[in-house]
C-alpha cells in the first residue's frame, strides 16, 4: 500500500480511497450504462473525487463540456493534476448542498450525495440544473445498518472518544438515504418521462474482515479523521478494528456484500 498524506482541514486521502479503485468503479460502470450519450452536451459530476471516473465519463458520454465538483482541496489536487490536458475537462471546488447550474444535459453524482442531507430539496435543485431532455443520475450506499458502519457510531460514542469530538459525533448518514421506491416517486414528481431506479447488491471479496476497516477509512470514517487529532483517530481505528472482528469474526476472504441504490431520469 502506498503511504497516506491527508491534510488536517480536509480528511480525504486520494490513496486510501483509490486502495478499492476497481470495485469502487462496478456501481460508476453501472450507472454510466443507464445513461444515454450528449455529443457536445454539458455534464456536471458532483462529487467527481479524484477525477478519473469523471474522465470515462466525459469521454463515454461525448460531452463538449465536463465539470467535476468536489469538496476535498486532497481529491481536487490529484485530479487537476492528471487530467489537466484533457479538452474540455475540468475541475472546480465546490460543495453540492449549494451547488447551482442550468442548461446541462447530464447531472451525475457517483457515490456523492449520501453526504447531503435534505434529498428532496437537492433532487429539485438538480432537475433545475437541466435543459431540455436533461438526464439525471445518481448511485447512493445503502449499506448503513451493516456492522462496519453500525460499528463506528457506536465507537465514537465510547470514552475517550465522545469526549475529544465534545459529544458531535459524526450524524448517522443512513438516515438521509431514502427508499429506491421514494426516489422513484420523487423522480416521476420532478417530472421524469423515463426512469430507472434498482437496489442492487455488490458483492466483494476482500482478502479478510480486517480489509473491511480499509475499505470505510476511505469514506466513512473521514469525518472522524477530520475532527479527531492523528493519534486519538489511530486508536479509534484500532477500536473499530476490534469491534468489527469481535462482530463478524476473523475470516479470510471476507464475502462484503455492499447494497447501493442507483437512480436515472430523463426530463422532458
Amino acid at each position: 500500500m502506498r503511504s497516506v498524506t491527508v491534510t488536517p482541514i480536509d480528511g480525504w486521502s486520494p490513496d486510501q480511497y483509490e486502495r478499492f479503485r476497481s470495485e469502487r468503479q462496478q456501481p460508476f460502470d453501472d450507472l454510466l450504462t443507464l445513461c444515454h450519450p450528449v455529443e457536445g452536451g454539458r455534464i456536471v459530476d458532483l462529487g467527481c473525487g479524484t477525477g478519473d471516473l469523471t474522465r470515462i465519463l466525459h469521454e463515454e458520454m461525448g460531452a463538449a463540456e465536463t465539470v467535476g465538483i468536489d469538496s476535498s482541496p486532497a481529491m481536487l489536487a490529484r485530479a487537476q493534476a492528471d487530467f489537466a490536458d484533457v479538452p474540455g475537462l475540468s475541475f472546480a471546488q465546490g460543495d453540492i448542498a449549494t451547488w447551482l447550474d442550468e442548461g446541462l444535459d447530464l447531472v451525475f453524482a457517483n457515490a456523492s450525495l449520501q453526504w447531503i442531507d435534505d434529498h428532496l430539496n437537492l433532487l429539485a435543485r438538480m432537475r433545475t440544473a437541466l435543459g431540455a431532455d436533461g438526464q439525471l443520475a445518481f448511485q447512493v450506499p445503502a449499506n448503513f445498518r451493516h456492522p462496519s458502519h453500525v460499528l463506528a457510531h457506536a465507537v465514537a460514542n465510547e470514552s475517550p472518544f465522545i469526549d475529544a469530538l465534545y459529544g458531535d459525533v459524526p450524524e448517522d448518514r443512513g438516515r438521509f438515504v431514502l427508499s429506491p421506491e421514494l426516489y422513484a416517486d420523487l423522480l416521476y414528481e420532478l417530472g421524469a418521462k423515463d426512469q430507472v431506479v434498482r437496489m442492487e447488491v455488490y458483492g466483494h471479496e476482500l482478502e479478510s474482515t480486517g480489509e473491511v476497516v480499509e475499505w470505510v477509512m476511505g469514506t466513512l470514517l473521514t469525518p472522524y479523521r477530520k475532527r479527531l487529532s492523528p493519534e486519538l483517530f489511530d486508536e479509534f481505528v484500532e477500536r473499530y478494528r476490534e469491534r468489527l472482528i469481535e462482530e463478524l469474526g476473523e475470516r479470510e476472504p471476507y464475502f462484503y456484500g455492499f447494497r447501493r441504490i442507483l437512480c436515472w431520469a430523463r426530463f422532458g
